[in-house]
Protein backbone atom coordinates (compact mmCIF):
# COMPACT_ATOMS: atom_id res chain seq x y z
CA UNK A 1 0.00 0.00 0.00
CA UNK A 2 1.24 3.58 -0.67
CA UNK A 3 0.10 6.61 1.21
CA UNK A 4 -0.43 9.75 -0.49
CA UNK A 5 -0.65 12.93 0.56
CA UNK A 6 -1.16 16.69 -1.41
CA UNK A 7 -0.39 20.70 -0.11
CA UNK A 8 -0.32 23.65 -1.55
CA UNK A 9 -3.64 24.33 -2.72
CA UNK A 10 -5.00 28.13 -2.06
CA UNK A 11 -7.34 30.20 -3.19
CA UNK A 12 -5.98 33.26 -5.95
CA UNK A 13 -7.05 35.73 -8.35
CA UNK A 14 -6.95 35.40 -12.09
CA UNK A 15 -3.51 35.58 -13.30
CA UNK A 16 -2.25 34.01 -9.94
CA UNK A 17 0.55 31.19 -9.27
CA UNK A 18 0.69 27.87 -7.14
CA UNK A 19 2.50 25.15 -6.22
CA UNK A 20 0.92 22.03 -5.16
CA UNK A 21 3.03 19.22 -3.80
CA UNK A 22 2.82 15.48 -3.48
CA UNK A 23 4.41 13.01 -1.25
CA UNK A 24 4.34 9.20 -1.53
CA UNK A 25 5.43 6.71 0.97
CA UNK A 26 7.56 4.46 -1.29
CA UNK A 27 8.50 4.83 -5.08
CA UNK A 28 5.70 4.45 -7.73
CA UNK A 29 7.03 4.20 -11.28
CA UNK A 30 4.03 6.44 -12.64
CA UNK A 31 3.06 9.64 -10.72
CA UNK A 32 -0.27 12.24 -11.86
CA UNK A 33 -1.99 15.35 -11.18
CA UNK A 34 -5.99 14.75 -11.94
CA UNK A 35 -8.60 17.52 -11.01
CA UNK A 36 -12.33 17.50 -9.91
CA UNK A 37 -14.43 20.63 -10.90
CA UNK A 38 -18.26 20.29 -8.94
CA UNK A 39 -20.82 18.35 -11.01
CA UNK A 40 -17.59 17.35 -13.63
CA UNK A 41 -16.12 14.32 -13.90
CA UNK A 42 -12.38 13.45 -12.95
CA UNK A 43 -10.16 14.89 -15.59
CA UNK A 44 -6.22 14.39 -16.56
CA UNK A 45 -3.90 17.19 -15.68
CA UNK A 46 -0.63 15.79 -16.12
CA UNK A 47 2.01 12.66 -15.47
CA UNK A 48 5.85 12.49 -15.12
CA UNK A 49 7.86 9.37 -15.26
CA UNK A 50 10.71 9.39 -12.35
CA UNK A 51 13.11 7.00 -14.47
CA UNK A 52 13.38 8.88 -17.67
CA UNK A 53 11.67 12.16 -16.25
CA UNK A 54 9.02 12.27 -19.54
CA UNK A 55 6.24 14.84 -18.50
CA UNK A 56 2.08 15.41 -20.44
CA UNK A 57 -0.01 17.42 -20.23
CA UNK A 58 -3.39 17.98 -21.21
CA UNK A 59 -3.98 20.44 -23.44
CA UNK A 60 -5.81 23.09 -21.32
CA UNK A 61 -2.90 23.52 -18.93
CA UNK A 62 -0.29 23.10 -21.66
CA UNK A 63 2.35 25.81 -21.18
CA UNK A 64 1.03 27.07 -18.31
CA UNK A 65 1.15 24.19 -15.92
CA UNK A 66 4.50 22.30 -14.98
CA UNK A 67 4.70 19.04 -13.37
CA UNK A 68 8.51 18.03 -11.54
CA UNK A 69 10.08 15.03 -9.29
CA UNK A 70 12.76 15.77 -7.31
CA UNK A 71 13.28 12.37 -5.82
CA UNK A 72 11.29 8.86 -6.04
CA UNK A 73 8.70 10.02 -3.34
CA UNK A 74 8.09 13.86 -4.23
CA UNK A 75 5.99 15.65 -6.93
CA UNK A 76 4.74 18.69 -7.63
CA UNK A 77 2.64 21.11 -9.95
CA UNK A 78 3.70 24.26 -10.52
CA UNK A 79 0.51 26.44 -11.53
CA UNK A 80 1.29 29.93 -13.13
CA UNK A 81 -1.52 32.39 -15.06
CA UNK A 82 -4.46 30.65 -13.52
CA UNK A 83 -8.10 30.57 -14.81
CA UNK A 84 -11.38 30.80 -13.24
CA UNK A 85 -12.17 27.61 -14.65
CA UNK A 86 -9.06 25.72 -13.16
CA UNK A 87 -10.82 25.84 -10.04
CA UNK A 88 -11.39 22.19 -8.68
CA UNK A 89 -10.21 19.74 -5.94
CA UNK A 90 -6.91 18.55 -7.28
CA UNK A 91 -5.26 15.10 -6.64
CA UNK A 92 -2.45 13.64 -6.98
CA UNK A 93 -2.36 9.62 -8.34
CA UNK A 94 -0.16 6.87 -8.67
CA UNK A 95 0.54 3.42 -9.79
CA UNK A 96 3.27 0.56 -10.34
CA UNK A 97 2.99 0.59 -14.28
CA UNK A 98 3.16 2.94 -17.10
CA UNK A 99 0.50 2.99 -19.86
CA UNK A 100 -3.01 4.43 -19.95
CA UNK A 101 -1.82 7.58 -17.65
CA UNK A 102 -4.69 9.71 -18.57
CA UNK A 103 -7.58 7.19 -17.43
CA UNK A 104 -8.26 7.70 -13.56
CA UNK A 105 -9.61 4.25 -13.22
CA UNK A 106 -5.73 2.89 -13.70
CA UNK A 107 -4.15 3.91 -10.76
CA UNK A 108 -4.04 2.62 -7.82
CA UNK A 109 -3.20 4.97 -5.14
CA UNK A 110 -4.81 8.54 -4.56
CA UNK A 111 -4.64 11.40 -2.16
CA UNK A 112 -7.40 13.34 -0.68
CA UNK A 113 -7.08 16.03 -2.92
CA UNK A 114 -6.39 20.21 -1.97
CA UNK A 115 -8.34 22.51 -3.21
CA UNK A 116 -7.66 25.47 -5.95
CA UNK A 117 -9.70 28.38 -6.00
CA UNK A 118 -9.26 30.82 -8.77
CA UNK A 119 -11.46 34.09 -9.05
CA UNK A 120 -11.89 36.80 -12.06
Amino acid sequence: QVQVAESGGGSVQAGGSLRLSCSASRYTYTMAWFRQAPEKEREWVAVIYYTNGDALYADSVKGRFTISRDNAKMMYLQLNDLKPEDTAMYYCAAKDNAGAYTRADTYTFWGQGTQVTVSS
